[in-house]
């Protein structure tokens, strides 16, 4: 089956290197063949059911889509080089995975600009088209993007400002978060997410940034008691699809794929959201106390995220002030 799938997938990618982009036989091939979406999260998520809604949708409309999850034909890191290679049709990967090829798509994980889904919205709104241009110069084409839950503050203790987490361990598995346990005064401890319940348990972390539902999928509410709804950053995740083969389709199979891609990313936002909220009241039903961030610890947050934006801008230059001059300035 793997075999047959591998041949099936290069005939189509070979079609298209012939530059067949604009014959009848060759968009019946694809149709009739079919399309494949991979992605390397699983099925059950929300992500998951959000894709296959959307495979259902272009199946329903002539365009035969089957969803490979869970890294079952390529892990998430290769996801966008197999479908830019013509090995898929369609993948969905983290942007965060594309920034040593694309530091644009480093926006969404930037710490502490966008405190509300509507903020996350108008920073994509302003991020897209530059992810437009840059897929397409490595022969990809973006069509939608659904961002993670946002991500809290978890602490053994209660807290109120950000001078309360100077002395502690925290729980890093980044350079991201390295940097904010530093600037913090903490002590990073990169601990896989696997292990955070036995860390938390031996006394090994005290605190971690990471979602509710995370939080919720590893049950921390045995060991920790706090959570604050910090909103660290909305990480999203891209669909797209092969240039060339989106390129063989007839305008009107584009104009579906586009339309259904739109429906697909305004579902997958609210989906995101909801699984946010469910989410934050597992976690208070399981007898944590959730809070809002005080004004000192808001103050606090703000000042780490002005910083960072100007580190961000300094690092990616002129693309990143068309992203953050319109985003601040609530254009």
């Amino acid at each position: 089956m793997e075999c047959a799938m591998t041949d099936r997938r290069d005939f189509l990618a070979l079609l298209a290197g012939l530059g067949a982009s604009s014959s009848p036989l060759f968009v019946q091939a694809q149709v009739s063949a079919g399309w494949t979406l991979v992605t390397g999260y699983s099925a059950e998520s929300f992500h998951g059911q959000n894709l296959a809604a959307f495979a259902n949708d272009l199946t329903a409309a002539g365009l035969k889509v089957d969803v490979a999850a869970n890294n079952s034909l390529f892990k998430l890191p290769d996801i966008a080089g197999a479908v830019r290679d013509g090995k898929a049709e369609m993948g969905e990967t983290i942007m965060t995975s594309l920034v040593k090829e694309m530091p644009v798509a480093g926006a969404d994980s930037v710490p502490f600009i966008v405190r509300s889904y509507g903020d996350a919205k108008r920073l994509w709104k302003h991020q897209r088209p530059l992810i437009e241009k840059k897929f397409a110069s490595i022969g990809l084409k973006p069509l939608l993007a659904v961002p993670w839950p946002p991500q809290g503050l978890y602490t053994k203790v209660p807290i109120t400002r950000a001078a309360d987490l100077k002395g502690t361990k925290m729980r890093t598995f980044n350079n991201t978060t390295q940097r904010i346990a530093q600037m913090l005064g903490a002590t990073p401890l990169d601990v896989p997410m696997a292990q955070v319940g036995q860390a938390l348990a031996d006394g090994k972390i005290d605190c971690m940034i990471t979602s509710a539902v995370t939080g919720v999928e590893n049950q921390v509410w045995d060991h920790v008691k706090n959570y604050y709804e910090i909103n660290a950053w909305f990480p999203k995740n891209i669909t797209c699809a092969n240039a060339k083969a989106f390129d063989a389709l007839s305008p009107d199979q584009k104009k579906t794929v586009l339309a259904s891609a739109a429906t697909a990313e305004t579902r997958g936002w609210a989906a995101s959201e909801k699984a946010a909220v469910e989410s934050v009241e597992e976690l208070r039903r399981k007898g944590m106390k959730v809070e809002r961030v005080s004004p000192e610890l808001l103050a606090d947050i703000k000042r780490m995220g002005e910083r960072f934006s100007l580190e961000w801008v300094r690092e990616v230059g002129n693309e990143a002030n068309d992203i953050f001059i319109p985003y601040y300035t609530n254009q």
